[in-house]
């Protein structure tokens, strides 16, 4: 089973220097990491800025189609006008099929706001309480959705064709 898990830091550089321990925690083999991407959003900017995983992420990752609509759904609604912002609703229903719901949605919505950033990281094999420690340890919030092997193959379908 797969993990989409959301780190929260309280600085708009949290999430970058959390990428060395996650790297770390990978070649320890506390957890596998099939993909990722991280926000951060400098003080005094409209929106986050995004970065994917290439480094770290696996052979099967999602890729940048996928990280790019649910930063989408997640930031820049309330910047879309009617038609879009009503595509991009009905997109963000079918992604609670795969796991990713309104409340989710919301809540990093929240918590994600200028001079913070987020890391985004789908895991599975996590040694959680050697991970969730270590990410105690720097500072971060922890937001999570898990995503059944189901979803995680219906979240992966959805995105195959798309880059």
């Amino acid at each position: 089973m797969a993990t989409l898990t959301v780190w929260k830091f309280d600085t708009a550089g949290g999430a970058e220097g959390a990428l060395t321990a996650l790297e770390r925690m990978q070649k320890e083999e506390l957890l596998q990491i099939n993909d990722g991407a991280y926000v951060y959003w400098p003080e005094g900017k409209k929106k986050p800025k995004t970065e994917q995983l290439h480094k770290l992420a696996g052979a099967g990752a999602l890729g940048g189609s996928f990280w790019g609509l649910l930063f989408g759904l997640i930031f820049f609604i309330p910047l879309l006008g009617m038609a879009v912002g009503a595509a991009m609703g009905a997109m963000a229903g079918s992604m609670s099929d795969v796991g990713i719901d309104d409340q989710f949605i919301r809540e990093v919505r929240a918590q994600v706001t200028p001079g913070t950033s987020a890391l985004f990281v789908l895991t599975s094999n996590v040694v959680v309480d050697k991970v969730v420690e270590e990410f105690r340890n720097s500072g971060a919030t922890l937001v999570s959705t898990n995503l059944t092997n189901e979803q995680e193959t219906k979240l992966r379908e959805a995105f195959a064709d798309v880059d």
